[in-house]
C-alpha cells in the first residue's frame, strides 16, 4: 500500500539555524501515518486492533526550511506475523529529497495489550513482495 500527504510547515518547527528541527521529522512521520491509519485502517482499530511504533529511524539527507514544500510518501511492507514496516520518503514533491525513514509497527490487542497476529484482511492490503 502506498500513500502520500502534504505537511504544512510552521515557524515553530524550525531550530535556531532556520531548519526544521531533527526531532520534528518524527512528528511529520506520525502525522502522515495517523492520516493513513484513520483513512484506511479505522475499522481494524474500532475492532480493538492497535498499531504501535516499536522502532523508528531516520536518515537526514538535506535540511527542510520554512519555504520548502513538504510531501511525505508512505509504503507499507509486511515484516512478521504481528508487525509491518512503514517506509517514508520526505521530499518537496519533485527533485529535493529531505529524508528517508522507517518505523516498525506492531499490532496489539487492545484488551490484553499483547502483540497479536495481523488479520488476513489487513495483510491483503500490503504488497506481496
Amino acid at each position: 500500500m502506498n500513500y502520500h500527504t502534504e505537511i504544512e510547515l510552521r515557524f515553530a518547527d524550525l531550530d535556531a539555524y532556520g531548519h526544521v528541527n531533527n526531532a520534528t521529522y518524527f512528528t511529520f512521520l506520525e502525522t502522515a501515518r495517523v492520516k493513513l491509519f484513520r483513512e484506511s485502517f479505522i475499522d481494524f482499530m474500532k475492532q480493538g486492533l492497535l498499531f504501535v511504533v516499536a522502532r523508528a529511524e531516520c536518515d537526514f539527507k538535506r535540511p527542510i526550511t520554512l519555504d520548502d514544500r513538504l510531501m511525505v510518501h508512505l509504503k507499507l511492507v509486511p515484516k512478521g506475523r504481528t508487525s509491518f514496516l512503514v517506509e517514508y520518503q520526505l521530499d518537496n514533491g519533485s527533485d529535493k529529497l529531505f529524508a528517508l525513514a522507517k518505523t516498525v509497527m506492531v499490532a496489539l490487542n487492545q484488551e490484553t495489550g499483547s502483540p497479536t497476529a495481523l488479520p488476513e484482511s489487513f495483510l491483503q492490503l500490503l504488497p506481496k513482495d
